[in-house]
């Protein structure tokens, strides 16, 4: 496993982005939820199996108010149904992984069925699955992952030494990335832009030789930051393979973000 080591600096030319983006604190909408977990596994974000078992398989697939042409992708919220005769209080946290969308049943979520349960009152779990889709209220939260640092994983179908893509997994924070570069180490001030390629994968076709080093544009509602790796991938990185960084991502929206009443984290 390679090992990242990541600094933050702040990035004022993306600050012009809008805090309560980032809030979105106490929104209303519907939800509904996958039936079988086939669709999961297959998502826009680009997770593939691993988004069956992101979060517990607390998982979901947004709209494109929340998917925001996968900016979204890796996002936590908290999602609880208004239907206290089945649904608890707290309601669920899932991470979107997918694109939902709603032409008929105008749902901002479609939920796991696991996660859809997880709103449900003691014993109501299926009472609450018989209703299909109901009325909920939702908010922006930071994601945590318990034990699990962020992870770089080169994708498949890079093809060394000049293709490169990458995909960012177990996003922390309540933070999207909106940019990515990659540099050598022996030249650190030639910094290649990557392209958004789909879903949570960046890439390029002119990968710098040697090892190399990549920063990532992240914004959390106040100024964009670069997210800079100085410890990097090996020169030999190889297609498939998942490395591991030291730390996390744990910046939150904290401007004019305003308390949603009544839920409880």
């Amino acid at each position: 496993m390679g090992v990242l080591v990541v600094h933050l600096v702040f990035l004022l030319v993306f600050s012009s982005y809008a805090t309560a983006e980032l809030c979105e604190q106490c929104d209303t909408s519907k939800a509904a939820f996958f039936a079988t977990s086939s669709r999961l596994s297959s998502g826009a974000c680009g997770y593939g199996a691993l988004a069956v078992n992101l979060y517990g398989g607390h998982v979901a697939a947004a709209r494109q108010n929340i998917y925001r042409n996968a900016q979204g992708c890796g996002a936590c919220y908290q999602i609880r149904c208004q239907n206290s005769a089945v649904c608890n209080k707290a309601g669920t946290n899932i991470v979107v992984t997918d694109f939902h969308n709603a032409k008929t049943n105008f749902t901002d979520f479609v939920l796991s069925s696991r996660a859809f349960r997880a709103m449900a009152l003691p014993g109501k779990d299926k009472s609450l699955l018989g209703l299909g889709i109901v009325d909920v209220e939702y908010k922006r939260v930071p994601c945590f992952y318990k034990g699990q640092n962020l992870a770089i994983k080169v994708e498949e179908f890079s093809k060394p030494p000049n293709y490169l893509a990458i995909k960012v997994l177990y996003q922390g924070g309540q933070t999207k990335i909106v940019g990515a570069e990659v540099a050598g180490v022996d030249i650190p001030s030639n910094w290649v832009s990557m392209s958004h390629n789909y879903g949570a994968v960046w890439d390029t076709s002119a990968a710098p030789k040697g090892s190399l080093q990549l920063r990532f544009i992240i914004y959390s509602g106040f100024d964009a930051q670069y997210f800079y790796t100085n410890q990097v991938l090996p020169a030999k990185w190889k297609p498939g393979v998942v490395y591991n960084t030291t730390v996390q991502i744990d910046n939150v929206a904290i401007e004019k973000c305003k308390a949603c009443k009544g839920f409880k984290l």
